[in-house]
């Protein structure tokens, strides 16, 4: 990790930045893999699963058999791990239930929201390296709750063309049924478009490389909703003398073993814990199944000491991190001042992995600096709110006057007179 050193703020700019990446002939193999999606359907799907997953498929459905022999696969401990974790999501997302209030603005003019679900909703789940069959529960529970109508996932099969288990077994937990083998770019372009077996979808979600993220980008603009912008997975350690250090260092590899594009930050007041933390981290890289990946990762990432907790706190907004760790003496304090992060775990005992799998919150997040403009996905996300408003004979004369006078500034006579007629049919 690259070590800075009490920096300037006029330096904090270069900090935050996050690796760029030339992405020209990648968004053109996307366009051109997703207007071949759009214009032969199936066959192209598994086509491009043959080519990209190396499966050939026959059918893009998974089948009520497979989904059985998924639950048999699946140990009983993880089973009920899994659904440990999706009756927390489920009662963290229904607190978040939208109350609609009529308010009376005038006399005779009362207005309110409806919460309305989002008919149909397709999630993405990556399935390559790491199958992240937490994600379903994190997706598909809110979209259950908000009364989603058709709930459709996509996910990458191993090259015998079978799902990953856990995934199928978190899908029928959170009552997802209708599931397709489809990855990557191919995947989101199905749920865009539509296809003979895969049903088309107004908003889609879900994580996934450059190529699943520049689909979802280029989809976006004329065919579909979608989450989020969202590039790599990244973390943000604040953490002072008080911090310890092995903790530190296990938080940051966490982060570190998603990708060899994520990147991990540790801003602190104290050199000595700084040394500390580099030590843990090399001791416990050493032990990873996935070090390769996290020690990629590890050369996109700094550790950075700073003067104060003031300057921690405004370093970490300016970053905008997807996740935020304050191991602090006083993190209560600090997390007042937190204005930019996807999702803050506070205390020495609050990893992200808590928050990644199972104490409630959503773990789908915005990252590359989105933070300062998107939250993270929450049952509002699968909703729309459709405003209502009634007028009686009171409401037209409390404010019909303003209204003419308001069209007639704008010169949009139809719109004054729609409302003189009215205020001429109450006098």
């Amino acid at each position: 990790m690259n070590i800075i050193k009490y920096p300037t703020r006029d330096q904090w700019a270069d900090i935050a930045e996050r690796p760029h990446l030339d992405v020209s002939q990648l968004n053109a193999t996307v366009a051109s893999v997703l207007a071949d999606i759009r214009r032969r359907g199936d066959e192209a799907v598994k086509g491009y699963e043959l080519k990209f997953d190396h499966v050939d498929l026959s059918s893009l459905a998974v089948s009520d058999k497979e989904m059985q022999e998924a639950e048999a696969l699946v140990s009983d401990e993880l089973k009920e791990a899994i659904r440990m974790a999706h009756h927390n999501i489920k009662a963290f997302h229904e607190s978040q239930r939208f109350k609609g209030d009529k308010v009376e603005t005038q006399p005779g003019v009362v207005c309110w929201q409806k919460s309305v679900a989002i008919e149909k909703v397709g999630l993405y789940i990556p399935g390559g390296t790491a199958p992240l069959f937490s994600t379903v529960l994190m997706l598909a529970t809110p979209a259950k709750i908000a009364g989603c109508r058709e709930i459709v996932l996509c996910t990458p099969p191993d090259r015998q063309g079978h799902v990953n288990p856990a995934i199928l077994v978190a899908a029928r937990t959170a009552g997802v049924s209708k599931i397709f083998k489809a990855g990557g770019v191919q995947a989101i372009g199905a749920m865009a478009y539509g296809t003979e077996s895969v049903p088309k979808v107004y908003k889609i979600f879900g994580p996934g490389n450059q190529y699943v993220m520049a689909a979802k980008q280029q989809v976006s603009l004329h065919d579909v909703a979608i989450d989020m912008p969202a590039g790599p997975s990244e973390v943000c350690v604040i953490a002072d003398e008080t911090a310890n250090a092995d903790f530190v260092a296990a938080d940051l590899l966490s982060q570190a073993e998603h990708g060899i594009d994520s990147q991990v930050i540790l801003v602190t007041t104290s050199e000595q814990l700084l040394e500390k933390v580099q030590e843990a981290v090399g001791r416990q890289l050493a032990q990873l199944p996935r070090r390769d990946i996290a020690a990629k990762a590890l050369e996109n990432s700094r550790m950075i000491l700073v003067h104060s907790a003031d300057e921690m706190v405004e370093l970490s907004n300016t970053y905008a991190p997807e996740h935020l760790i304050i191991q602090t003496k006083d993190y209560e304090q600090l997390a007042e001042r937190v204005v930019n992060a996807g999702s803050v775990f506070l205390g020495k005992y609050a990893c992200e992995s808590a928050g990644d799998y199972a104490s409630g919150t959503n773990h789908t997040l915005p990252t590359h600096g989105y933070a300062t403009a998107y939250s993270g996905v929450n049952l509002d996300s699968y909703c729309r709110k459709v405003t209502f408003q009634h007028l009686t004979e009171d409401g037209i004369r409390a404010i019909g006057p303003a209204v003419e006078l308001m069209a007639e500034a704008e010169q949009l006579d139809a719109h004054k007179n729609a409302m003189t007629l009215r205020l001429q049919s109450v006098k």
